[in-house]
């Protein structure tokens, strides 16, 4: 008998909402444009689009797709770029051709995306050129038919645009390449804006996404998100922002988006904000903080969403006393734990509170979040379940444990993934026959509701709030002629939360650390990378041989200083 919790909701709100409201993601979209028309939907570097202008550029890559590429609905386009104007013209265009979106890190070497493409099956891509050479040297592993670059600044004004353009391309150095047969991004906008196009019929069940993320075998595997999912997850999220906070939010409101949209927790938010009219201030790259503090300063922003590292970061910055936080009523924490003397210095410097919250790829993503008004706003626990979502949590027997006690979470709902991509085993190892998706996270419900995460089952680590599955990098390392043996597990870093720690059996006596992790970074992004490595005579193994990283974690690390 499946046991009913207790809840918590902010004042106002429903416990249920309507996930079938909006038919599809560009139903959203359009009444948002309907309502907002000019105002600011979209910004970066200084220059802005409206929801008219965002919703015309997204129509004429939608017809670029559909007429001159001759992509069916259900074909997978990727996006592989930073945090420019072009990402949501593209993604909401090729969501309005009934495309389904596979986003890439730009960040990822040729063998990453090479696997991720080949594994999507997707057969046109958007590529930002500072990032180009990893897909140049991975496109003929792939199956990919059409290429379309842009440069940093092709959404821009002239001469802005080919300045930012240049400057990008010098930059990027080696990260660019030329790939023969792209076509340029304007000249595919403007390819797609002499033919009409009409959107075809989408329902809520139609795939939208395939949301990459680590798998138990060592690869990562896409989770499969449909329209209904996306539709869902925004309407759950709303209320804990809208309910009783005063002044409401109006049209042109800023939302500072400083996380790659490539990354769930961006990519919902995203959505979110733009249907609640709000202008979304893009920061390409949030790691040159001497740009983001200088970007943000004058905004009088509404609303910031970040990671634990961020805040942290840009409070030791000495010019972020010049940001202007008068405004500012929600400061939203994904992505990993948010540590309390992080949340205390940032209500301090700012006077917002961190409203912190917990979601994975596979739930579109978000699960809990702390509404707007709720005291105290930081606990350290992840905030109040979304409503329309069913919670239980289980014991390693799989059995329910009573109210408060400490289990896996398992949740149900609108917003659960269907699937992974072309893998069932894996499917039916994540969701059960009734709709139960097990998080692999360890938590409890709190006595006010929060939802407190308190361990992971799972042996996945997170570096800035992005997951690094041991396996993968494990499979890259074992390649290595010199190891015998190698496990991988996470170690604590002042800078980035966790950092990866590789521990190695030497088949070469003279295979070093910085060997080593050179091998691995010309293979892997730079966050999977292990920052450090340890040689080991033997690794701990149960009786089966599996490699115990649990006690390798209780052993080498307890007496290690967090890395920095």
């Amino acid at each position: 008998m499946e046991r009913v919790w207790t809840r918590s909701y902010p004042p106002g709100a429903s416990a249920e909402i309507d996930p079938d409201a909006f038919p599809n993601i560009p139903a959203m979209v359009d009444a948002a444009v309907k309502k907002f028309g000019d105002a600011p939907a979209v910004t970066c570097f200084g220059s802005s689009l409206s929801f008219r202008q965002l919703d015309k550029l997204a129509d004429d890559f939608a017809s670029f797709l559909v007429n001159h590429c001759k992509l069916k609905p259900g074909v997978r386009v990727a996006i592989m770029s930073p945090n420019l104007q072009q990402f949501p013209v593209a993604l909401v265009g090729l969501l309005r051709a009934g495309l389904i979106a596979v986003n890439v890190n730009p960040l990822y070497t040729t063998p990453e995306v090479a696997f991720q493409l080949s594994d999507a099956g997707v057969e046109a891509i958007l590529v930002c050129d500072s990032t180009s050479a990893a897909l140049a040297a991975a496109l003929p592993k792939t199956v990919v038919k059409h290429v379309i670059v842009t440069g940093v600044g092709d959404l821009l004004p002239a001469p802005k645009r080919w300045i930012f353009n240049l400057v990008a391309k010098r930059k990027a150095g080696k990260m660019h390449a030329a790939i023969p047969g792209a076509i340029p991004f304007r000249k595919a906008l403007a390819i797609g804006r002499r033919r009409s196009f009409t959107s075809p019929e989408l329902s809520g069940e139609d795939l939208a996404f395939l949301q990459y993320t680590g798998g138990t075998t060592g690869r990562s595997k896409g989770a499969m998100l449909t329209h209904r999912n996306l539709v869902a997850n925004i309407l759950q999220s709303i209320p804990f922002m809208q309910c009783g906070v005063e002044p409401p939010t109006k049209a042109g409101d800023v939302a500072v988006t400083p996380l790659p949209l490539y990354h769930v927790y961006a990519l919902g938010a995203f959505f979110g904000f733009l249907s609640l009219g709000m202008n979304n201030v893009l920061i390409a790259n949030p790691r040159d903080l001497d740009d983001l503090i200088k970007t943000i300063a004058p905004l009088k922003m509404r609303l910031f969403i970040g990671i634990n590292t961020l805040f942290n970061a840009m409070m030791h910055h000495p010019k972020f006393d010049t940001i202007d936080f008068s405004q500012l009523r929600f400061t939203i924490a994904g992505g990993a734990a948010t540590e309390t003397a992080v949340a205390k210095r940032w209500e301090e410097m700012t006077g917002n509170p961190i409203l912190s919250g917990y979601g994975l790829s596979e739930t579109s993503p978000v699960l809990s979040v702390t509404p707007a008004l709720m005291k105290p706003a930081f606990t350290g626990a992840s905030g109040l379940p979304v409503p329309s979502l069913d919670l239980k949590f289980l014991d390693d027997e799989g059995h329910e444990v009573a109210s408060g006690e400490v289990g896996e979470i398992c949740v149900r709902g609108p917003n659960i993934m269907h699937g992974y991509w072309n893998q069932p085993e894996e499917t039916a190892l994540a969701l059960d026959a009734d709709g139960w998706f097990k998080t692999g996270d360890i938590g409890k419900l709190d006595p006010d509701g929060r939802l407190r995460i308190v361990d992971r089952k799972k042996d996945m680590i997170l570096v800035s709030g992005f997951n690094v599955y041991p396996n993968e990098v494990e499979d890259v390392l074992a390649h290595n002629p010199g190891v015998a043996e190698a496990a991988v597990i996470g170690q604590p870093s002042e800078h980035s939360g966790e950092s990866v720690l590789a521990v190695v059996v030497r088949k070469d006596p003279n295979l070093t650390e910085a060997m080593l992790i050179a091998y691995a970074r010309e293979r892997l992004a730079a966050y999977k990378t292990p920052k450090a490595v340890k040689f080991v005579d033997s690794l701990p193994k149960s009786n089966i041989g599996k490699v115990l990283r649990r006690q390798l974690r209780d052993t080498i690390l307890k007496d290690r200083a967090p890395a920095k």
